[in-house]
């Protein structure tokens, strides 16, 4: 097939091809991509569909880093149509031809698919801004986490800035070049290029996860009054941060070449690159620029923010319900959106909109599932069970991260404690510990979700493990890994160095406090983490969403080492953040692999950032201490009220004190949760069987694990977070990409960066400008105390007892 320009004769080709077979050859096209979401096709049946006129084949490695037309500018859509009776011979031989492109939308709307090596990388300014900027983030964001709600900035905040900063190196650095030991270099190389800020993009990706030990730390600190030394802050801080570092450089071949792992929230960062390059010191005459459009909507995001911000926080609590019936205790429990199950859609907030993640970045079909779980689950049964007065709900707030004792009243840890160690004569004589139905239906769920990935993985993707284990960089035939290839890869050895690296460090950490974790203890937890490291990988690579391991790690934890909390904690860290932070460096590595940056400059951005996040946040986090007042109690008065540690907390108190024995076992008040385990790992088999036996159905987009999983992050979430973040990805991921492609195309990934860049700086702008300074300045007003005035806010149970409820002995 030969020519300057083809038209494809397939059905919605242009969205739909693929890369390497994902299956041996013989088994039917359709049923190549079955196991990958992304990967979309219309029917046989299909009677006409659009198609894209290919370009001209040209050489993979090209002498710049623009992006064609057909990358970015989707406006070159063909109008030709045709007829759908093609063999399965023609299907192939025009998979072929697109062999030069990505076979997903989504990344041929974000990566270009041409490269220039020689594009200088490892440069002054790269390392000088990339230093600078992720201390500045990494700085700015444990600050924030604190708060409620918790926005963080964004890294692309720093892509933002970064771009003008290295221009301004670029015409501020001299030019002369310098011979050190036979190597010649320069401050200033030329222009400043996007391997170079994709470099910095990357080190500000890094540190953009707060450094989740330290969560561990202040609880320590405020729930147990312990006082912890600098040398064990950092240790497990530089363990836990480069052991995923580790892991993410050893599972490359599973995660990052192969072209089905897409990584949705890589690709805003991409398509922003792209365009800040593309259009830098251009003017487009046909439409609004994406660099005119990101800055306009990223400063009306900013203006905005004030209002539900600080000016009129009721836009943000928007539940108006609840307003009208404050004190009516069933309204406020299905309605509110602090500690009820926020039965509505509206919210003019987009920090809560984005709590849970970007609803412009995941796929709609994941969105879907997810808000389907949170349908059932929380809109459907959890009422149920709550007004049938099950497990004691009527005497705790719906939904709330906080603990309980009999007599409604949060559970006092140190009643149950001696010298740090449970103690069961004062637990029989204080109270069992209750949890609200809402937390604890995200237990069962997560439970659920542990199983099913098991049984998902297996299903859906055992063939690719066994192949990939195979394959290196070389053998993938999509365009992005052929490019990658002129690159020298990082041996695997680098990566085993580090990890043993962290595990020198953490072994030190924990054996010179009394943490109560053995060593075998922290083996163990690795040994979990990289366990489940690469099918929760492969659903966060497809989906965007995170499968939370937090729960698995407490229970194990909890049976083998019971009543020691600060065991718990750290087991925990390492058993479940783990997996969190390798995920967070893998998105990073298909960056670098999407904007074609050499790895090993990948490997030393990423290990320095993550040297410099440990260190930062630590520091920080003793900062907020000293100087934040009331820091990290319930009626702080500017939000810093750390409810995150609130319910980290509460699981070591379930889990680390108690533990699991105590509350899941056979006898034990929660027991009937155990039998999520049994439903998670039954679910994804009828699915499985459906969407083999109709496989251009919908039956392929059911998800199990992301249908539980997508419910981990409540609490602190609460159920507007679900629906408003559901209502904006149906129209996003939905609406506008089924029914205005190339608008979407153009523009959807710029939005959601743009917004919360805007969020970002207008928390900034309001808390060093407005609420900090000499104590702050209040706005007290209707608009800002109408939403706290209801029994939602302030969290009034259905039932007040004045004695006591629930059993009346307890082991």
């Amino acid at each position: 097939m030969e020519g300057s320009s083809l038209s494809v004769a397939l059905p919605q080709l242009l969205r739909h091809r693929n890369s390497v077979p994902d299956v041996p050859q013989d088994v039917d096209y359709f049923m190549q991509h079955l196991n990958d979401p992304n990967w979309e096709y219309q029917s046989a049946s299909t009677e006409v569909g659009d198609s894209f006129e290919l370009d001209t084949k040209r050489d993979a490695f090209s002498s710049g880093h623009s992006i064609r037309s057909s990358d970015l500018e989707t406006d070159s859509q063909a109008d030709s149509t045709f007829r759908s009776e093609s063999s399965k011979a023609h299907l192939r031989e025009a998979y072929d031809d697109y062999d030069d492109e990505s076979p997903y939308p989504e990344v041929r709307a974000a990566v270009s698919s041409v490269d220039d090596s020689l594009t200088p990388v490892n440069t002054f300014r790269t390392w000088f801004l990339g230093i600078i900027l992720c201390t500045f983030l990494s700085g700015m964001n444990h600050l924030f986490i604190e708060r409620y709600p918790s926005v963080a900035i964004s890294p692309l905040v720093i892509q933002l800035v970064a771009l003008p900063m290295g221009k301004g190196l670029e015409w501020l650095l001299p030019k002369k070049q310098f011979n050190t030991f036979g190597y010649v270099w320069s401050f200033n190389p030329g222009p400043f290029n996007i391997k170079e800020h994709t470099v910095i993009t990357v080190m500000a990706s890094t540190v953009y996860n707060d450094v989740y030990v330290t969560t561990v730390f202040v609880t320590q600190k405020v729930f147990y009054g312990q006082t912890l030394s600098f040398a064990y802050e950092i240790l497990l801080s530089l363990s836990t941060q480069l052991f995923g570092f580790a892991l993410a450089g050893m599972t490359r071949q599973f995660l990052v070449w192969p072209a089905s792992m897409i990584w949705p929230g890589s690709l805003v960062s991409c398509a922003l690159l792209n365009t800040l390059h593309k259009n830098f010191g251009k003017i487009d005459r046909r439409h609004i620029s994406r660099e005119r459009f990101f800055l306009f909507v990223m400063l009306g995001s900013a203006a905005w923010y004030f209002l539900p911000g600080y000016l009129f926080t009721a836009l943000s609590m928007f539940n108006w319900v609840c307003w009208i019936a404050p004190q009516n205790a069933t309204v406020n429990s299905l309605f509110g959106y602090s500690t009820g199950l926020g039965m509505g859609f509206v919210t003019f907030d987009w920090a809560v909109i984005s709590w849970i993640g970007s609803p412009l970045v995941t796929p709609w079909w994941a969105e879907a599932n997810i808000f389907a779980g949170f349908v059932f689950f929380i809109w459907f049964i959890t009422p149920i069970l709550y007004f049938k007065n099950v497990f004691f709900a009527q005497y705790m707030p719906i939904l709330t991260g906080s603990s309980f004792d009999n007599t409604g009243n949060p559970y006092n840890v140190n009643a149950i404690l001696t010298d740090g160690i449970f103690d069961e004569a004062k637990y029989q004589a204080y109270s069992p510990m209750f949890i609200s139905i809402g937390f604890l239906m995200s237990y069962g769920v997560q439970f659920a979700t542990l199983t099913s990935v098991i049984v998902h993985t297996f299903l859906w993707y055992r063939h690719d493990l066994i192949r990939q284990i195979r394959r290196t960089v070389n053998d993938e035939r999509d365009v992005h890994s052929r490019l990658m290839s002129a690159y020298r890869e990082v041996p695997w050895f680098w990566y085993a160095g580090i990890g043993v690296f962290a595990f020198v460090c953490g072994v030190i950490g924990i054996e010179i406090y009394p943490t109560q974790l053995p060593v075998w203890g922290l083996v163990v937890a690795l040994l979990l983490s990289t366990l489940f490291l690469i099918p929760v990988g492969m659903i966060r690579a497809i989906t965007n969403q995170v499968i939370p391991l937090n729960v698995l790690s407490e229970i194990v934890v909890g049976y083998m080492i019971p009543g020691k909390p600060v065991a718990m904690m750290l087991f925990k860290t390492y058993g479940y953040i783990t997996v969190v932070q390798s995920l967070t460096f893998t998105s990073d590595l298909k960056i670098g692999h999407y904007m074609k940056i050499p790895p090993r400059i990948m490997f030393i951005a990423q290990c320095l950032a993550a040297v410099i996040a440990a260190f930062v946040c630590v520091g920080v986090q003793a900062w907020e201490f000293a100087n934040i007042e009331d820091f990290c109690t319930p009626h702080q008065k500017d939000g810093w009220k750390c409810l995150d540690v609130n319910t980290f907390a509460t699981a070591s108190i379930i889990y680390g004190e108690i533990g699991p024995r105590r509350m899941f076992s056979s006898g034990a008040l929660y027991n009937p949760m155990m039998y999520f385990f049994v439903i998670g790992a039954v679910m994804p088999i009828p699915f499985y069987i459906l969407a083999c036996k109709y496989p251009q159905s919908l039956w392929r987009y059911v998800n199990i694990p992301v249908f539980f999983a997508g419910l981990g992050q409540l609490p602190p979430a609460t159920g507007i977070m679900y629906s408003s973040a559901a209502m904006i990805g149906a129209f996003f991921q939905w609406f506008m990409r089924r029914f205005h492609f190339r608008w979407w195309m153009r523009y959807n990934y710029i939005l959601s960066a743009a917004l919360d860049s805007g969020v970002a700086i207008g928390l900034v702008l309001i808390f060093f400008c407005l609420q900090f300074p000499k104590g702050g300045v209040s706005v007290n007003w209707w608009g800002n105390t109408v939403w706290q005035n209801t029994y939602d806010s302030l969290g009034v149970p259905m039932k007040v007892t004045n004695t006591s409820f629930g059993p009346s002995t307890w082991s």
